[in-house]
């Protein structure tokens, strides 16, 4: 049977991955992180919107707070408009041709419930393993009546597709794992 039927699925199981882990990354956690403000769109000229990576450096002094430099001087009131639109619970203050965010501590009730929105977010990364998974399945099945292919190969590639796909949810499950002790230390 085609091998290309496993890279295929393999490629967008991979693709999930990275989708759930970006997802995360976004989560504020009450520690200041460069992600947690990278790809927020700041209009930067004219009506062209760009991500806060693509205009400014993002340094993190301190576990606190972010400063936000951008290379462009014109575009720092875009800059701190951007960041309070983007409500990430931290007011921008600029200073000279900076941006300081700083991150309040979360409280444990926020913490508690942060959790479970990130158990929700790699649920749905689930939830689209479930579906390449049936995507990969039915073309295996398209295969079972071609010439030289027995039910032993049929169950040995269902079999195949299922280790795959718990290799993956392990995945999924070591993210969410990783994030919610990150998010549940003081």
């Amino acid at each position: 049977m085609d091998e290309s039927i496993f890279a295929s699925g393999k490629a967008k199981m991979d693709q999930v991955v990275e989708l759930v882990s970006q997802e995360l990354d976004q989560v504020r956690t009450g520690r200041a992180k460069p992600a947690l403000v990278e790809r927020v769109k700041v209009e930067a000229y004219e009506g062209t919107t760009m991500e806060v990576r693509e205009v400014a450096a993002i340094a993190a002094p301190d576990p606190h707070s972010l400063i936000i430099k951008p290379w462009d001087t014109n575009v720092l009131k875009s800059l701190e408009k951007a960041l309070l639109k983007a409500d990430l619970g931290a007011s921008p203050v600029v200073e000279g041709e900076q941006v300081r965010l700083t991150i309040q501590p979360l409280s444990q009730e926020r913490r508690e419930e942060l959790v479970k929105q990130v158990g929700q977010r790699v649920e749905s990364g689930k939830a689209m393993l479930r579906q390449i998974r049936n995507e990969v399945k039915h073309e295996i099945d398209e295969h079972e009546d071609d010439p030289g292919v027995s039910e032993d190969d049929v169950h040995a590639m269902y079999d195949r597709l299922q280790s795959l796909i718990d290799d993956y949810n392990g995945k999924l499950d070591s993210l969410e794992e990783a994030k919610a002790k990150e998010l549940m230390e003081l």
